[in-house]
């Protein structure tokens, strides 16, 4: 009997990518193993340079927001739109070059061998290169994240993750901002799923170094979460 290919949906959250957001979409793979269509979904969360145009010179579907909404309300509506062309399993990838497009192919394998519904891509198994500061600001988010969910993971925020068309019906994303990525961990504990780490490459550049999360943006994560943890 022969295998049934998966339909994968890759999804891009864009802000203000000009610069790098065509070379890294025409990176993207077009084929991998166990894979029989690969789509782009490239979300532009209203950015205020050229990154929209530079879409529109890609493959890729572009979703265009009018106005800033945040990412992870980018990310959501990026796997909404994944869930409406039936894919049957989605990524989340950076729009900023942070990652390697080589190592799609093993985030997926776990959920190809129905080993795991969601696989988060983990920068800090080698975090050579990653400034200190980011790597002590993911370590307290990754606590924070463990409190909440109770379940540890070594990179909490991680934008690089692969889930199961299953994880997608389940999980209730909610999050406008980078919190979202806390918050699908603590979904997936909550409606007990399987969960498994990949180590990735990450590729710093000045660039994707300064598009990274501040310390204002993780005390921002922070204060989210715990919120709506109070609030039930």
């Amino acid at each position: 009997m022969p295998q049934v290919k998966t339909h994968l949906a890759i999804i891009v959250p864009v802000y203000n990518e000009g610069k790098v957001i065509r070379k890294v979409i025409n990176t993207l793979p077009k084929r991998l193993a166990g894979v029989g269509k690969i789509s782009v979904i490239a979300v532009d969360d209203g950015s205020s340079d050229n990154s929209e145009e530079e879409i529109s010179k890609t493959e890729a579907v572009l979703i265009p927001h009018p106005i800033n909404l945040g990412a992870g309300t980018a990310t959501v509506t990026g796997i909404e739109a994944a869930k409406k062309i039936n894919a049957d399993i989605i990524v989340t990838f950076d729009g900023d070059g942070q990652h390697d497009p080589g190592d799609i192919g093993k985030l997926i394998k776990p959920i190809q061998e129905k080993k795991a519904d969601l696989v988060i891509g983990t920068r800090l198994k080698n975090p050579k290169g990653m400034p200190k500061i980011k790597r002590v600001g993911n370590w307290g988010l990754n606590f924070i994240t463990f409190l909440l969910s109770k379940r540890w993971t070594s990179d909490s925020q991680s934008g690089f993750k692969a889930l199961s068309r299953k994880a997608t019906e389940l999980i209730n994303i909610d999050a406008i901002g980078y919190e979202f990525c806390s918050q699908i961990i603590i979904e997936s504990s909550r409606m007990k799923l399987k969960v498994k780490e990949v180590p990735v490459k990450v590729i710093y550049t000045k660039y994707s170094n300064r598009k990274g999360q501040s310390i204002l943006n993780g005390i921002n994560i922070l204060w989210k979460l715990i919120f709506k943890k109070v609030t039930g």
